[in-house]
């Protein structure tokens, strides 16, 4: 009998002391007569090793090896990849509404007769409650106690939740509120590099329920960011199905130079990807100038692929990999069992250009880069610094519909005009976890008030660490006292204003910005600026580096050339110009090199979570198998998706007679079709709530309401600076036929499904762009659209729409949402698919015009693989898992992966 590829490849090794197992070897695999593997993209090979080592067990099989192995760098992208990555990691605000999904799926299969048991999940979790906390309270010395506690009171019911899973699936390892950020703690403490499990060592993968996950791509490891619906179907035994991607090779020569920090390089790299159109593709960083990157340097760029669209922005394992293990305290033996394996299955260092094969090659020149920021409205609509006045005023006065503010020139006498920045925080994973960039900050602020300077009174400053540790080496340094003079004292740890959760400004502020229309602005040092996310009122935001948003601070607004004007009057009486108080990047370096301590990080993390914060044990813990779901409450309500019959239809199945609930633009984000800011009370969602005795002031936000589903969909599309072209107007609202009425998007849904009629949206490029927002296609599903039409697609909202049942279909390149001419009167249908479908099958869109005549659109499934297939013939993902779960045996979590070390 044929030995199997997983026999051939097994190899007996010792890694280190005490380190010694089998690994699947990627070399043996080369020699058995799959010689591509060594021109393999390192983050290919590190999948192909997942493949091999599960390969003949469950979705794998022995062609999808030698599928991968043969991979063409030119080829056409038709193959699926059954990916079974070593561990999940989750945040709050996707990873709650999962862990309601599991409780309500244990629901089903205990009403069907089954043990709920079986819904558990395979292999390790991790959860980080990171999106929870609001800068309520700041610039004083108990913010982040009285943060904290606000955190738990709006919370207690949804953190009473994860205590109930917890005691029911005690596998899942939570860490609770004031420890970090998902992202940055799995940089510094979660990922162990390498893990071991049925005897077996192999590289640390992953996915995780923020679209940021692929942070962790900066430090060797292969992980990127999918929604809370796919993750549960990879928690529960799935492989994370993906079809064989582009590798796009990015080289990276030449130096940073003197005064250019990291920020500025992500913009940049954001700005030059997003133009080379990477969306959907696998990046691999390489070239001389990689050395001079750290793991936070690294970091920080892949954190940002989703804003350019990548999936991942790769950086193979090599010496500055080692050197933060090392730093963040990892254990000598871990760190040499790590290096021992990269280098045995060659996935060691980056690659040489004649080495590998890739897509295609982008050339980055790190002493290209200049000073920047990134806004108003997107990420990677980069600005040089000295630009900045010009570019704000042209946009401020342009109309909406080219992409401005449209807004009147300010008169009167107020104190704020347009560009005044009311918020600055130096908030979100991107920069925090940079100890450049921020001991940056700390030295700006203290020069700063070495010459006098302070913060203009109208902003609203704040400093949200990404991490205990970033708090304890601001403390060590003394930088921490000159942040808390000029206002950026700690608020809490967390990702805070970055999600949105600003808290309110100063009621004579909003009062000014409302009286007079006033184009306010925040700069922050995020990821994201898309409108109405940092807050309501802010209609411009502005990515900075940590030091440039304490110094837009002081200057109180963006309308000011800081390469060229003075940010303000010393003490002594003489201008202070930005170069005056710009630390060096030699003094940065130094403190750097002297702050940064492996002790520090190890008495981070060396403790009991689950009783480390008093105010999360006092949170009662249901138990029991099933969770008991309060009929009266307006936070948790047992998710519909496996008790309604109608959404576990098969989708593919004929679309005829449907209307367009909503057409749209282009760059439509998930923040514009499921928002997760303050509830209003005269929206459909505010009346719901008082309809059930909630008053105003507990009407929280839609993040703190996911697990209300009548709350959700009453929210789905009400960003108020969404723009319905069949209204012409923002909001949400749309408009009805055959009645010809405007009204929410919720009630017109409501009375289309009382007649049957079945719905689409329309769309230009880029739809869905932004975080990996579940709500964004459940939403949209329990609305009764049954497909979204659109130029193009970004990935994991694609996939999240595939994943309940929603179809995408995407228009051909010559067709945009102008060119159809709709005005709402007309009916849809969309012919192609009964029969025998297939992935990318071709489709039609039928058009029927109010007088009468007909157009036939070609469209495109955008059912990438045979797996999505069987989700949308099962309705979704979720009533596959169901389906699944009533069928098995309970499947046991103890034997899966563990870190290595």
């Amino acid at each position: 009998m044929a030995v199997s590829l997983f026999e051939s490849t097994r190899r007996k090794i010792r890694l280190a002391s005490g380190f010694e197992g089998m690994i699947s070897s990627l070399p043996a695999l080369a020699e058995g007569g799959a010689p591509g593997v060594t021109k393999l993209p390192v983050c290919l090979r590190i999948m192909l090793e997942s493949l091999v080592r599960n390969s003949g067990r469950g979705s794998v099989r022995e062609e999808d090896v030698r599928a991968l192995a043969s991979w063409a760098p030119k080829g056409r992208r038709r193959t699926e990849i059954p990916f079974h990555v070593g561990r999940i990691v989750l945040q709050d605000i996707a990873g709650i509404p999962l862990l309601g999904d599991l409780a309500a799926m244990r629901d089903a299969v205990s009403e069907g007769a089954g043990d709920p048991s079986v819904v558990a999940p395979s292999l390790p979790v991790s959860m980080v409650i990171d999106h929870t906390l609001a800068v309520d309270y700041h610039r004083r010395p108990d913010a982040i106690d009285l943060n904290m506690r606000l955190e738990m009171e709006r919370n207690r019911e949804r953190f009473g939740l994860v205590k109930w899973v917890m005691q029911a699936i005690p596998s899942l390892r939570v860490i609770p509120p004031g420890f970090g950020i998902l992202h940055q703690i799995n940089l510094e403490h979660l990922s162990p590099g390498l893990l071991s499990g049925d005897g077996f060592f192999y590289p640390d993968t992953l996915v995780g329920t923020d679209s940021h996950t692929c942070m962790i791509a900066g430090l060797g490891v292969v992980g990127w960011g999918v929604g809370g619906i796919e993750a549960e179907s990879a928690m529960l035994g799935e492989p994370v199905t993906i079809l064989e991607p582009d590798v796009v090779g990015v080289y990276v020569k030449g130096a940073l130079r003197p005064g250019v920090t990291t920020t500025d390089l992500v913009l940049h790299t954001t700005a030059l990807l997003r133009r080379a159109k990477v969306v959907g593709k696998f990046l691999e960083f390489f070239g001389p100038g990689l050395t001079r990157l750290s793991v936070p340097d690294r970091s920080t760029i892949a954190n940002m692929a989703p804003e350019y669209g990548a999936t991942i922005s790769y950086f193979p394992v090599d010496g500055q990999s080692l050197r933060y293990y090392r730093q963040t305290g990892r254990s000598e033996a871990q760190v040499e069992a790590l290096e021992a394996y990269f280098r045995a299955q060659n996935l060691f260092g980056a690659s040489e250009t004649s080495a590998v094969e890739y897509s295609d090659v982008i050339e980055l020149s790190l002493d290209a880069i200049r000073p920047a920021v990134a806004g108003p409205k997107r990420p990677q609509d980069i600005v040089d610094l000295g630009a900045l006045p010009t570019k704000f005023a042209d946009t401020v006065s342009a109309p909406r519909t080219t992409g401005g503010f449209g807004a009147e020139p300010v008169t009167g006498g107020g104190r704020l005009g347009h560009g005044a920045v009311v918020i600055a925080a130096i908030t979100s994973c991107t920069n925090t976890s940079n100890p450049s960039v921020m001991l940056a900050a700390g030295l700006l602020a203290r020069n700063a008030v070495c010459r006098g300077l302070s913060v203009k009174p109208h902003v609203k400053t704040s400093l949200a660490p990404g991490s205990r540790v970033v708090a304890d080496y601001l403390s060590k340094t003394g930088l921490r006292e000159a942040l808390e003079q000029l206002g950026f004292g700690n608020v809490g740890f967390g990702c805070a204003t970055c999600i949105g959760n600003s808290g309110p400004l100063e009621p004579e502020v909003e009062a000014e910005i409302r009286e007079r229309d006033l184009v306010a602005c925040a700069v922050l040092s995020g990821n994201r600026n898309f409108e109405s996310r940092i807050h309501p009122l802010v209609r411009a935001a502005f990515l900075a580096s940590p030091p440039l948003v304490v110094a837009f601070a002081l200057a109180g607004r963006v309308d000011l050339n800081l390469v060229e004007e003075p940010l303000g009057t010393g003490s002594d009486g003489k201008p202070v110009y930005l170069a005056d108080i710009w630390p060096s990047s030699d003094e940065v370096e130094a403190l750097v090199a002297s702050a940064i301590d492996p002790v520090d990080f190890q008495a981070a993390y060396q403790t009991d979570f689950s009783e480390a914060n008093p105010l999360w044990s006092e949170i009662p813990a249901p138990s029991g198998k099933l969770f008991p779901w309060a009929s009266d409450s307006t936070f948790l309500r047992r998710p519909p998706f496996f008790s309604n019959p109608a959404l576990a239809e098969t989708s593919l199945r004929p679309l005829r007679g449907a209307r367009a609930l909503m057409v749209l633009g282009d760059s439509i984000t998930t923040d514009h079709i499921s928002p997760v800011g303050t509830i209003t009370a005269g929206s459909p969602a505010g009346r719901y709530l008082a309809e059930q005795g909630e008053k105003p002031g507990r009407f929280a936000t839609f993040g703190e309401r996911r697990m209300n589903h009548d709350v959700m969909v009453r929210g789905a599309f009400s960003n108020p600076r969404l723009r319905n072209l069949l209204v012409h107007d923002e909001g949400g609202v749309t408009v009805h036929q055959p009645s010809g009425q405007a009204m929410s998007v919720f009630h017109a849904a409501e009375r289309y499904a009382q007649d049957s009629v079945p719905l689409v949206v329309i769309a230009g490029e880029e739809y869905g762009t932004g975080s990996a927002r579940d709500w964004a296609a459940k939403a949209t599903r329990l609305l009764g659209v049954r497909a979204v039409v659109a130029k193009s697609f970004e990935r994991i909202h694609r996939s999240n729409l595939v994943g309940m049942g929603v179809l995408p279909c995407q228009l051909p390149r010559d067709v945009d949402v102008a060119s159809l001419r709709l005005n709402g009167t007309e009916t849809f249908s969309i012919e192609g698919l009964d029969g025998d479908v297939r992935p990318g099958q071709p489709l039609r869109l039928i058009i029927r015009r109010s007088g009468g005549s007909t157009d036939e659109v070609p469209l495109v499934l955008r059912a990438d693989g045979e797996r999505e297939l069987e989700y949308l013939r099962n309705g979704g993902i979720l009533p596959t898992l169901l389906r699944n779960a009533l069928s098995r045996k309970r499947t046991r979590s103890d034997d899966s992966a563990v870190a290595v070390g």
